[in-house]
């Protein structure tokens, strides 16, 4: 399996990290997508990846920091993506629950985002919570300047926003939230979207799925949101692993790479 949203840099794994890795792996985890959330965090970020052959990292600001960060250039960004661990750009993208950055500077954020994946041809990693509907109108706008591959990340969004981006050949990862008994309404846009363009997360250490909520959340515990999904979509649970992985590796090509 590949969880390919991990926040590893922080307080939550700074005493164990590399016990909560070996659970991972012994739970059939191979590969690990480590998150950039703040571009000053980078650094820590990358080094993780570098000392891991399975793990590989993003370069990009989550748009709670949008405002910390509206000096940063696309040079400095596409900087970053230039070396092999980085195999994404984000996390990026609109959130307006929380109101910590405004929407100016998060849109801006964005879009230098945009077309740094863009350049790159390296995937993006949105984060979309109440936008959704200024999240499609930006993608498929930019999108009109030229291709790249969005990525729906640990989504929670309406099908409406999830229909256009497929259209632009976006991915959807989802998470343990999916097995929460009150996302009945993520679950209803999941059922929707093809198995072929569906990715698997934890989002550790946040969104512990059942049967584990409550507890501080861990790549071991992805095997709990296949296990989600193949009930979701009356598949075997083999096989969903197996797409899942196939997916991330095709749309994380730079983790492919010799």
């Amino acid at each position: 399996m590949f969880d390919t949203h991990v926040n590893l840099h922080g307080e939550p794994f700074a005493e164990d990290l590399a016990e909560v890795l070996d659970r991972a792996r012994a739970a059939g985890v191979n590969r690990f997508l480590a998150i950039c959330d703040r571009f000053d965090n980078f650094p820590a970020v990358l080094e993780i990846a570098k000392a891991h052959k399975d793990i590989w990292c993003s370069a990009g600001v989550h748009p709670h920091h949008a405002k910390d960060f509206t000096d940063l250039s696309v040079e400095a960004l596409a900087g970053a993506a230039a070396d092999p661990k980085v195999v994404a750009i984000g996390e990026t993208g609109l959130d307006f629950h929380y109101g910590y950055s405004s929407e100016t500077d998060q849109v801006a954020s964005l879009r230098k985002h945009i077309h740094v994946a863009r350049e790159t041809e390296l995937p993006l990693i949105l984060h979309t919570r109440e936008a959704d509907s200024l999240m499609a109108n930006i993608l498929e706008e930019e999108y009109l300047a030229g291709g790249f591959t969005p990525l729906l990340h640990c989504y929670t969004g309406g099908a409406d926003l999830a229909q256009r981006a497929l259209t632009l050949g976006a991915y959807v990862s989802v998470s343990g939230i999916l097995s929460f008994k009150s996302a009945r309404d993520v679950r209803s846009v999941i059922a929707d979207i093809p198995m072929e363009r569906i990715i698997l997360e934890t989002d550790c250490p946040y969104l512990a799925p059942v049967p584990m909520r409550g507890r501080r959340n861990e790549p071991a515990y992805l095997r709990y949101v296949a296990d989600a999904l193949a009930q979701l979509k009356d598949l075997p649970v083999e096989d969903v692993i197996r797409i899942t992985d196939e997916n991330a590796r095709r749309l994380f090509h730079r983790t492919e790479a010799p």
